[in-house]
């Protein structure tokens, strides 16, 4: 990430400043409002996604729409890693604060998870069939579309300003449309084939991803710059 540096006389003292260039606001500016969106987006998904979820009894829906809110957490904590980006004083309590809610997210991770497990294994082993939900299936579809493109404007981003906390927020947005498909797959399998177990099939499925989040949250590996 490229800085100038200039310095101000002040008397017999010389007091240099770290300057961001120019490219580093265009894109930091740019970063910043990608993650917003972001962020917004998940909490409003997350609330559409466990309404329809309890609505239809769908264990994949419930489960996309908790991991919506703790993604959501998790872009609000590299907002001030963004932000140090453009004043670099506040890089050292922005790394705190990042790695801190990186762990309770990493714990969020894990309680998800066991939520889905246990969850999906109740409703294979009873056969209780959870009900169609048309409009769940949009809500994948469009995550399965957007996502992505989101996702590719953020490592942009970060390749840009060499900021690797950004890089790892952007995979989470592109794992979101890994789970988006998970859960179209489960959705859509159960709506028009009357196959009602691939709703808790595919929320196991979402499993082994919650658990490395929640593994690596835990460890702090959060890709600080």
């Amino acid at each position: 990430m490229a800085r100038q540096t200039c310095a101000e006389q002040t008397g017999d003292r010389a007091i240099t400043a770290v300057v961001p260039s120019s490219k580093t606001v265009t894109y930091a500016r740019r970063a910043w409002w990608l993650v917003t969106v972001t962020l917004a987006y998940n909490l409003a998904e997350a609330a559409l996604a466990v309404w329809l979820g309890i609505r239809a009894a769908s264990i994949v829906l419930v489960g996309f729409g908790l991991d919506s809110m703790i993604e959501a957490v998790a872009a609000f904590a590299v907002l001030p890693r963004i932000k140090a980006l453009l004043r670099p004083e506040l890089e050292a309590s922005s790394e705190r604060l990042e790695r801190r809610v990186h762990r309770i997210v990493g714990i969020t991770f894990l309680a998800l998870a066991a939520y889905v497990t246990v969850q999906s294994l109740y409703v294979l082993l009873g056969g209780q069939a959870p009900e169609e939900s048309w409009l769940g299936i949009a809500l994948s579809l469009f995550s399965l579309i957007v996502m992505p493109l989101v996702a590719w404007a953020k490592l942009r981003c970060a390749d840009e300003l060499g900021s690797r906390a950004l890089r790892a927020e952007a995979k989470e947005t592109l794992a979101c449309a890994y789970l988006s498909l998970t859960l179209f797959l489960g959705l859509a399998g159960n709506a028009a084939f009357g196959w009602w177990w691939t709703d808790p099939v595919a929320a196991l499925l979402m499993v082994p991803w919650l658990v490395r989040e929640g593994l690596e949250g835990l460890r702090g590996e959060c890709q600080c710059d």
